[in-house]
């Protein structure tokens, strides 16, 4: 039912999709979606059966008693009379819930839908709720994979994403056996067909691989499920509903030993997942052979599983990050290549993965490299490139100039006064270069004191305590002060981040939420935002993959050639080159992958309301064009027909006169028949591109007197002088165009009053003039004349209302234009303005 606040919109709530999905015929999905309208029915839901196959199993069909079934529409095709699905019955007993079999199934020829679940469609988007059934070898995406389990190709298919969409999908699940047992009993098949299953398609190994595939698939859409709930409710603790298994790569010696780990665990539990991530400097160079990394690659994807390339600042960071965006349950991780000295100083990769990991497991493996004294990069700065050297510089020069300059003021100078200075030095380091160049002058610092300036000098010893003291002071402060400096310019470059990245998503959402940005225009600021190479939006395309829409130098076309994939849902993924970006621009990115969905869905749901907005229009040219041609063509028929008999029968005697006027009759008739089919084949050829003008040098003297030939001189007046210059146009169709204006204007003046038809020169133009004195027409109808149909109160039933339609349409295929103004003193007067002729040769336009 549609929900009060729809109806109150002017909504119509989509339909809910209910699909009982099974792995193999006879399993009993029909029964459970008989039994489920049952259930339905009991609660007081208004459902019926659309269709529902039977098969002949009488368990089956005994489920229909009490339920109301539509009747199916009988389509003959090559002689058969075949049952669809009658959507149009249904629409019109508008229940809602309907119970629709076999969502795969392809409808006869003849049918509006090739297939049924496109009649399924029709009926979501009326509002109706729809039960429907569907096994797990028609899914396309499972086609192959059917094929090379049971050696039959399923000719009827039907895309993933309609069962995916479903508000619920309930599995049918029946254990091999059992099904075979329900078939040996004849509760399936019929009973010749019986033995011929058993051995080919039914068999146990055959139905045990269908079965896990519908349960695998299953499970799929059931984590897409849940990701999205976590992802809606910013749920950041991983949940292990299915073991996901992330091995991490250094791209060292290692990796491939922790690659096959890391499979062997994901293969002890089915619809496990492989993951492998490298973390990149924050550079994005890499820190390992790219031969090596590529090699790991192709073994991850041997394997079953995907490979990851990351940038982070902290690597045990960036793997974390990683494992808890994909909801990992386990991080495979070798033992440090660094040796124990090392790790005395800074705690290992696996270590600090573990400390950081929280409720994922960490697994440890150890391996032939491992201890053997390889030390990892170092923790990138937060500061540039230029900073970081100047920083060094002056942590060399800085303590070295402050030495020369105290020694000339020696003894100007005492000891605190030095220890604040070479402080200063040191802070001011610090502001420059941040920690490592601070702590190198604050070592060169009380290197400096210690031999030039504190008794004894020249020596590295020191005679007082208390100057000891103070120097070891010096030198804490110094490293703290520099710490701190270096911590200061981390959190700004994150917060400046954190802004810039708030001030991006806020400038997509606005965009999309304006409708101002479209899926191109999207994925140009995505390349332009993270300096991409290229940027490609791609969607399935059957087995392979085509572009939606790109931007940049050479896009990738397939996710196999991106260095980074974004999914933006289950058809459709952003595809990236160019470099590597960080870790933590997965948010960002997701973020950028959402808006380009929501985007989509707008340019699809715009793209439908034009197409709704041209099918009403035809409908409704259709509609008016059956109702004027039943009228308008059978008036001219009839009196023709009825003349014919009058002047044939042998019953009726009839003068010269009557025979005479029989005779007019005939030709009036037949002339009106003309001009109304005439019009009909000028709309159908305009509305097909199909008119082509042939333009040339034209006089009105060889075509307003043809135009208005047939009208009695009290009827029609011509005011065209002889010495106009010549129009460039096609003279036959400004004919027909003056000559559709005259045939109105004389329809629509008074009995006696004749139509005036002129022409003038204007500004490089001639302007033709049909001039009636008729009722005329209000200024707000004005802008519906030239719409094909449309009488605008014309009662007189004559004519198919296309006559000015016709003319608009020619009007334009010759360069002309038409307009309409009020005549003084009552009437309109219809305007037809023609180009001057200023070329010296013919062309065809």
């Amino acid at each position: 039912m549609t929900d009060p606040e729809d109806l109150a919109a002017g909504r119509v709530r989509r339909g809910r999709l209910t699909v009982y999905l099974g792995a193999a015929p006879g399993v009993g999905k029909t029964y459970a979606a008989l039994d489920e309208a049952h259930r339905r029915l009991a609660r007081g839901t208004d459902v019926v059966v659309g269709l529902v196959e039977t098969h002949g199993r009488s368990a089956t069909a005994a489920q229909l008693d009490g339920l109301e079934v539509v009747p199916r529409r009988v389509v003959v095709h090559r002689g058969a009379e075949l049952g669809e699905l009658d959507v149009a019955a249904v629409l019109a007993r508008a229940p809602q819930v309907v119970v629709v079999d076999e969502l795969a199934h392809t409808n006869a020829p003849s049918t509006s839908n090739e297939k049924r679940w496109q009649d399924v469609h029709e009926l979501l988007d009326a509002g109706i709720d729809v039960v429907t059934t569907v096994n797990v070898q028609h899914l396309e995406s499972l086609n192959d994979d059917v094929e090379a389990i049971t050696g039959v190709r399923q000719r009827e298919t039907v895309p993933d994403h309609v069962v995916r969409d479903a508000e619920q999908i309930q599995l049918v699940d029946l254990a091999p056996e059992a099904l075979r047992r329900r078939l040996a009993h004849g509760n399936v098949y019929r009973a010749e067909q019986i033995d011929a299953s058993l051995t080919q398609y039914f068999r146990i190994g055959n139905l045990t691989a269908l079965r896990e595939l519908a349960l695998l698939w299953l499970a799929d859409r059931v984590d897409d499920a849940l990701t999205s709930y976590r992802s809606d409710h910013r749920i950041q603790t991983p949940w292990p509903a299915r073991e996901r298994i992330v091995v991490a790569i250094t791209g060292g010696p290692e990796g491939d030993t922790l690659v096959r780990r890391g499979a062997r665990i994901a293969q002890r539990s089915a619809g496990s997942e492989l993951l492998a991530v490298h973390v990149l400097a924050t550079d994005g160079l890499p820190s390992a052979p790219p031969a090596r990394t590529a090699e790991q690659r192709r073994l991850v994807e041997s394997l079953g599983g995907t490979f990851h390339t990351v940038v982070g600042e902290h690597v045990a960071t960036g793997v974390v990050d990683f494992a808890r965006g994909v909801n990992a349950t386990m991080i495979v991780i070798g033992v440090s290549r660094r040796s124990r000295w090392d790790e005395l100083y800074r705690e290992s990769n696996a270590t600090e993965v573990a400390r950081l990991a929280g409720m994922i497991d960490v697994h440890l493996v150890t391996h032939e490299h491992a201890r053997t004294g390889a030390r990892r990069l170092s923790r990138g700065s937060a500061l540039p490139l230029r900073r970081r050297a100047a920083g060094w510089v002056a942590a060399v020069l800085g303590p070295a100039l402050l030495t020369l300059g105290l020694d000339t003021v020696r003894d100007l100078v005492s000891l605190p006064t030095e220890l604040m200075l070479f402080l200063a030095t040191t802070v001011l380091v610090a502001l420059i270069g941040g920690r490592w160049p601070a702590v190198v002058s604050a070592v060169a610092g009380f290197l400096m004191l210690n031999w030039f300036f504190t008794a004894p000098t020249g020596r590295l010893t020191v005679a007082e305590p208390e100057n000891a003291l103070a120097l070891g002071v010096f030198v804490l402060v110094a490293v703290g002060v520099a710490s701190v400096v270096d911590l200061a310019a981390r959190r700004t470059s994150e917060a400046f981040r954190a802004r810039a990245e708030a001030s991006t998503l806020a400038a997509v959402s606005r965009s999309v939420l304006a409708g101002q940005d479209t899926a191109g225009a999207l994925v140009a600021r995505l390349r332009e935002t993270f300096t991409l190479e290229g940027v490609s939006l791609l969607g399935r395309a059957g087995a392979g993959w085509r572009v939606l829409a790109s931007d940049g130098i050479d896009p990738p076309t397939t996710p196999e050639e991106a260095q980074a994939v974004v999914t933006v849902d289950d058809d459709r993924v952003l595809g990236l080159t160019g470099r590597v970006l960080p870790a933590s621009d997965r948010r960002v990115l997701e973020a950028f992958g959402s808006q380009v969905g929501i985007a989509l869905e707008r340019e699809a749901l715009r793209g439908q309301a034009e197409q709704a907005r041209v099918l009403s229009e035809t409908d409704a040219t259709r509609t008016a064009l059956l109702a004027a041609v039943s009228h308008d063509l059978r008036t001219p028929l009839a009196t023709i027909r009825a003349s014919v008999d009058a002047l044939t029968s042998s019953d009726l005697h009839l003068d010269a006169a009557d025979r005479t006027a029989l005779v007019g009759t005939l030709e009036d008739s037949t002339g009106r028949l003309e001009r109304l089919i005439d019009n009909l084949l000028d709309l159908s050829r305009l509305q097909t591109g199909s008119v082509r003008a042939v333009l040339r040098p034209t006089s009105l003297d060889e075509v307003v007197p043809f135009a208005v030939e047939g009208y009695p001189a009290a009827a029609v007046r011509l005011m065209v002088a002889d010495d106009l210059p010549l129009v460039r146009t096609d003279p036959g169709l400004l004919e027909r165009i003056i000559a559709n204006l005259v045939s109105n204007a004389v329809r629509h003046s008074p009995p006696g009053v004749a139509v005036v038809v002129s022409a003038q020169a204007v500004a490089g133009t001639i302007v033709v003039r049909v001039v009636d004195r008729g009722p005329g027409l209000p200024d707000d109808l004005k802008a519906h004349m030239f719409t094909a149909f449309q009488r605008l109160g014309d009662t007189s039933g004559t004519g198919l209302g296309l006559g000015l339609a016709v003319a608009d349409g020619l009007a334009t295929a010759v360069g002309a234009s038409l307009a309409v103004e009020d005549t003084p003193g009552g009437g309109l007067t219809m305007l037809v303005t023609v180009p001057l002729d200023t070329h010296p040769t013919d062309e065809v336009a």
